[in-house]
């Protein structure tokens, strides 16, 4: 049976070799099926509306079609939108024109559709690709547009398959193919316990990413063994860091979940209130993986969970070829999107984007490594544990191959 599956330029009508073609099919073709046989990193401002006070960058995109497949496959994206939005989600588009291009023969017609960079132009998009006919919508890529996309969808039975790292959008009809920090934790925490840590302590940033972090982390770690210490930090650590350095005796495992200046800058001010961190555990999320993290002496050793990097570095090398510039780190997302879009559809019929062959257990496979729906609409990541080493992250236990029951 089939196995595997955190700058715009028009693709050419060239083929891809035969080499990326067969790393194409190899990568997405069976990966529906796998139950019937058994840096851009993640980024705060997902969890808000980033374009409330920024205007659009040009005036709205017209919406184009990609492919002359049967089936219309809608994807919505700020592609007018100012700043790093707008090269995120020209970068992505790039990425699903390229899916198709290395997907042999996908019956698919992708309805590329630009949001503007506000929900208002989320739902207009939305609204626009189901009357020309589209069976399921991938994007859009901010938190505060899913919700005016997913109205629309579900008003028609359409389900959403949308990138947002925020899991509060998620729900019936409506999936998220992103690196969600609740998978970080889960797996962070849970390796940690089978390497023997049994009592934790955490820093967190009090923000919207913390708050999700706080939740899954009181979760596995109560399951796993015990909190021992939990703080917050807005602005000055120096409290904080002095709490949790107080009790960190009885602890064997930190962990700091932010991004890679605001973890150096949580470690050195518990190493200004005497916290030894050398003599515990330091975890962490995706976000870790930051040359800043790799260059701080206290962070040395430290634990965090990831995906793989061999599927981005190949991904990113073929997107270079077609495009003549990097990727944005997000770009993975579109990619899979669609080419799980074409196999599905090339090997599922009419129950192809029906919510029982999303969510099918035994999951996918993608650039990013496995990857399932829950029924909630939220994701579960297979992610590798990576250790903090002055020439950057290094493997310690690889992504899984396949997801227990």
């Amino acid at each position: 049976m089939p196995g595997p599956l955190n700058r715009h330029r028009q693709f050419s009508g060239n083929s891809p070799s035969g080499a990326t073609r067969r790393s194409a099919m190899g990568l997405m073709l069976g990966a529906p099926l796998l139950g019937a046989c058994a840096s851009v990193q993640q980024s705060f401002n997902q969890f808000s509306n980033p374009f409330s006070s920024e205007p659009p960058a040009g005036p709205q995109q017209e919406p184009t079609a990609i492919g002359t497949g049967q089936i219309k496959v809608g994807l919505i994206l700020p592609l007018s939108a100012a700043g790093n939005a707008g090269v995120a989600a020209q970068s992505m588009k790039n990425a699903a024109e390229m899916a198709l291009a290395e997907f042999q023969n996908p019956n698919i017609q992708l309805l590329i559709k630009d949001d503007a960079g506000s929900p208002q132009g989320a739902r207009a998009a939305a609204e626009q690709a189901i009357a020309e006919g589209v069976e399921i919508i991938l994007g859009p890529l901010f938190a505060a547009a899913v919700p005016a996309v997913a109205q629309v969808a579900r008003n028609r039975g359409i389900s959403v398959i949308a990138f947002s790292t925020d899991s509060s959008v998620a729900g019936r009809g409506v999936y998220l193919l992103s690196f969600l920090p609740e998978s970080d934790v889960n797996r962070i925490v849970n390796y940690a316990a089978s390497i023997g840590k049994r009592s934790f302590a955490a820093l967190v940033p009090d923000n919207a990413y913390g708050n999700v972090v706080e939740a899954a982390f009181k979760q596995v770690a109560g399951r796993r063994g015990r909190v021992v210490a939990f703080e917050k930090y807005s602005g000055d650590r120096s409290a904080p860091a002095r709490t949790v350095a107080q009790v960190l005796g009885s602890a064997d495992a930190l962990m700091i979940a932010d991004d890679g200046d605001s973890v150096v800058a949580t470690a050195d001010a518990l190493t200004a209130v005497g916290a030894n961190l050398r003599n515990i555990q330091m975890l962490g999320t995706g976000l870790w993986d930051n040359p800043r993290v790799f260059a701080s002496q206290a962070l040395q050793g430290g634990l965090y969970a990831a995906p793989d990097s061999s599927g981005f570095r190949a991904f990113s090398g073929r997107y270079r070829t077609r495009f003549g510039s990097d990727p944005v780190r997000t770009a993975t997302l579109a990619y899979d999107g669609v080419a799980l879009m074409a196999a599905l559809a090339r090997t599922q019929g009419p129950s192809r984007f029906a919510p029982e062959t999303l969510t099918n257990p035994s999951g996918f496979a993608g650039i990013d490594g496995l990857f399932r729906f829950r029924s909630d609409g939220t994701n579960e990541r297979g992610l590798a544990v990576m250790k903090v080493t002055t020439s950057g992250g290094v493997p310690v236990a690889n992504s899984p191959k396949s997801f227990g029951a």
